[in-house]
């Protein structure tokens, strides 16, 4: 009765009620193995804490939040600890903000910045600013050309900057079936300068994508959300691994601090090494 009632709802109602807390209680009905991961854990996050202390008093850009992470003490509260943070999403209205303040950015009533509009692959064409540290999470895999988006972000990173990005782990997502997206791929879409609104991974995603941990479970809706990708940005256009992330910040010449992983996501924090030459 329950079931039939929730998918009656409209779709973004859907998506925000699975966001707060209906995929996580499925997610422990499904897999209970993630309480013994959460406890594996914990060091992990100790160690990720320990670098909060780089953000105090600093001004940064988050790319594509406000994110639920960086706002409570059992996260990464980086919004408690910086004097001040930008905010930068690719449309007004997204599936996951609903609609957007083209001015202010601010979380939960919590005013934090200035809020930018522009694709997160041209944030240096769009944001005049330099900034002391960059954070992005659960971004990244949303956008077609990862690396041209990093190397966008570190124009507008000091030297010596941080950069904080999470990515979220397959496992743990629809994304489980899945392979790793090679360094060599990312490289490729990079010098064919591929674009927003690239679709090579359509037929993958939709073969591969794992109905039963994402919010919409009928097969026919989740294919036409996904032809309109450009719009929504649903796409995880790639599958990123700790080793991977790791890669792409010695490509870009930045020092990486910490990198690990629990259950939900990956974590890479790393310090702009120079000048950017890639």
């Amino acid at each position: 009765m329950i079931t039939k009632l929730y998918r009656k709802l409209p779709i973004d109602l859907r998506n925000k009620i699975y966001k707060l807390f209906l995929g996580r209680l499925l997610q422990l009905i499904r897999q209970p193995q993630i309480v013994l991961e959460y406890f594996k854990d914990r060091e992990n996050r100790k160690l990720l804490l320990s670098f909060l202390s780089l953000f105090k008093d600093k001004e940064g850009l988050e790319i594509g939040g406000g994110t639920f992470f960086f706002s409570i003490p059992k996260g990464f509260p980086v919004y408690q600890y910086a004097a001040s943070i930008d905010g930068c999403n690719f449309s007004t209205e997204t599936i996951w903000e609903g609609n957007i303040n083209e001015k202010i950015f601010s979380y939960k009533g919590q005013s934090l910045g200035t809020q930018f509009i522009c694709e997160a692959t041209q944030v240096d064409k769009h944001i005049r600013k330099h900034y002391d540290f960059i954070i992005s999470s659960n971004c990244l895999e949303h956008i077609a050309n990862p690396l041209k988006a990093i190397k966008s972000w570190l124009q507008v990173l000091k030297d010596n900057g941080v950069m904080l990005i999470i990515l979220p782990n397959k496992q743990s997502n629809f994304d489980n079936r899945r392979d790793y997206t090679s360094f060599s791929h990312l490289c490729e879409d990079y010098n064919k300068d591929v674009a927003e609104d690239d679709m090579t991974h359509f037929d993958e995603i939709v073969s591969l994508h794992d109905l039963k941990r994402d919010s919409i479970r009928n097969r026919e809706q989740f294919v036409e959300r996904s032809k309109d990708n450009f719009k929504n940005r649903c796409f995880h256009h790639h599958v990123f691994s700790e080793s991977l992330l790791i890669e792409i910040f010695r490509f870009f010449n930045i020092n990486t601090l910490y990198s690990g992983k629990d259950f939900n996501n990956i974590y890479i924090v790393g310090i702009k090494n120079g000048r950017i030459v890639k």
